[in-house]
């Protein structure tokens, strides 16, 4: 029977077959990850890739069969079913002057050509219009150039940037004045107060005044139907005129976005603007968790390989440990939830905060309590890392420590350690890797999908880890659910995970530098 499962093969024949099969799974798994990889980045790039405006006419069918109308308007097509000949149209007329999305037939698109004058006008709050600019209109009812609209754009920004500096400096101040008063049951007719309601209508009025004189800035804008519109100059971010765009100048454009893209906060519902809140989130998270967790890791890895006997119980402990690294992220986010934040966080506020009650301050879930969270579960990788690394470091340079007058604890520091330090960066490169990706957990502990705020600013204390934060995975996790029928909006999503592997990558390869320099130094002289 062996004879003939053997088939007359002899031994190289079988090597060779063992070699051809392992080659071709090889190369399969190769081109699966070759394959989301170039997924990611097309579908990813195309949110930054400036699409043409075209000009379009179509055909709306009524009620009645025969009732037909043609209607007109500007827009982007994206092919959403290649089969049927279905475009998915991001359009804007006088009805929907800040975009609207559509499905069109081919056969209803009686003409489609370059609209070469249209401009895509992207707004601060994340919109777009479609429209052609037509000119300026300034505060004395002039009309002004489109050349002018950088000249004009500044003025404007001096104008809130004035508005805003009256708001801090005069405005926030006699707000803060007026809650000290409201919490020291100071008399509604109090001179004090009175007087600082007096100076607040006066900075109140100014700002008011400015922003009637900033607001009469205006970009006239006509659709496809000669029907005008006024945008004001204020609510505009960007006028790209994407139809007539050269080559060179479409990447210009592709860099431009890719910057705000990285700096500015999501719009939309995350389905426009940009990421940098989740990046700032993610990084901080992934930082702080692996300052929790390496030394943790690596004080329980020394004590079970050079500490703890070699017994049942120690056996015990370090399968459970193993063990704990298949436990499903979500468990370890319900344990966060319930220790950290609702049992050690009211605890905290009991104790420190507890003129804030009912509000809690860290009995909430924050980025702290997420770091903590993402220590817990990736404690079990850096300890199995360090371990196998601590048992790598040869016997005769303990022993050579030992006959030198070393203790125990300068033989760890000062030789194991040091040696063992790859096999630690290791176990920190997986921890970080896995920890970038999780999602499930952290919307437990502390991930939202938009925060107004971010862990670290200008006020005291400068690092506040009880404020939640936004991270990649999360955004990504709810621009699916916003965008998955929408070809445009999900290149976002795209385009996120495109960074969240940047990242990812970026991290892992500090790590692996460190890790080979560290080799170079104990392991090779």
């Amino acid at each position: 029977m062996n004879n003939m499962f053997k088939g007359g093969f002899n031994a190289v024949h079988r090597q060779s077959l063992v070699i051809s099969l392992t080659a071709f799974f090889t190369s399969l798994l190769l081109i699966a990850l070759v394959s989301v990889l170039f997924l990611i980045t097309f579908r990813g790039g195309a949110y930054f890739w400036p699409e043409p405006i075209y000009d379009v006419t179509y055909k709306v069918t009524g009620a009645n069969e025969s009732a037909k109308s043609e209607h007109k308007m500007f827009a982007q097509l994206y092919m959403a079913d290649e089969v049927e000949q279905i475009y998915q149209v991001h359009f804007a007329d006088e009805q929907s002057p800040y975009g609207s999305q559509m499905q069109l037939a081919s056969a209803d698109i009686i003409n489609k050509e370059l609209a070469y004058g249209s401009a895509e006008i992207k707004t601060k709050d994340g919109r777009f219009v479609l429209g052609q600019p037509e000119f300026l209109s300034t505060p004395d009812s002039r009309r002004e150039d489109l050349s002018l609209f950088s000249d004009i754009q500044n003025r404007v920004s001096a104008l809130s940037a004035q508005i805003e500096k009256i708001r801090r400096e005069r405005l926030s101040p006699i707000h803060e004045s007026l809650a000290s008063l409201d919490s020291k049951g100071v008399d509604q007719n109090a001179p004090a107060r009175e007087r600082l309601e007096t100076q607040f209508e006066r900075w109140q009025h100014e700002v008011i005044h400015l922003e009637e004189e900033r607001d009469e800035y205006e970009l006239s804008v006509t659709f496809a139907n000669a029907q005008a519109y006024a945008i004001r100059v204020s609510e505009i971010k960007s006028v790209d005129y994407v139809s007539q765009l050269s080559y060179f100048e479409k990447w210009q454009v592709v860099f431009s976005r890719i910057a705000t893209f990285l700096t500015d906060s999501p719009k939309q519902a995350n389905t426009s603007g940009g990421v940098y809140p989740a990046l700032f989130g993610t990084v901080l998270m992934v930082f702080l968790m692996t300052i929790i967790v390496t030394p943790f890791g690596v004080l329980a890895a020394i004590y079970l390989s050079e500490y703890a006997p070699d017994t049942p119980f120690t056996t015990a402990i370090r399968i459970s440990v193993s063990n704990m690294a298949g436990v499903p992220s979500i468990v370890y986010g319900v344990f966060g939830l319930g220790f950290f934040v609702y049992t050690l966080g009211g605890n905290i506020d009991a104790l420190f905060f507890a003129d804030r009650l009912p509000a809690p301050t860290m009995g909430t879930p924050g980025v702290f309590w997420a770091s903590l969270t993402m220590a817990i579960l990736t404690l079990p990788v850096v300890i199995v890392a360090t371990e196998e690394g601590l048992r790598r470091v040869p016997e005769g340079l303990k022993r050579g420590s030992y006959a030198l007058g070393a203790t125990k604890v300068e033989t760890i520091a000062k030789t194991i350690l040091p040696i063992a330090s790859p096999g630690i960066m290791t176990g920190v490169i997986l921890a970080i890797a896995r920890a970038a990706g999780e999602v499930a957990p952290l919307m437990l502990v502390g991930a939202v999908k938009f925060a107004p705020t971010l862990p670290i600013d200008g006020e005291f204390p400068y690092l506040h880890l009880e404020r939640q934060f936004m991270h990649l995975g999360v955004l990504i996790y709810d621009g699916a659910f916003h965008s998955h029928t929408d070809a445009k909006n999900s290149s976002m999503m795209f385009a996120a995970c495109l960074l969240l592997l940047i990242v990812v990558s970026v991290l892992n390869v500090l790590a692996v530098i460190l890790r080979t320099r560290l080799r170079k130094r104990y392991l090779q002289g």
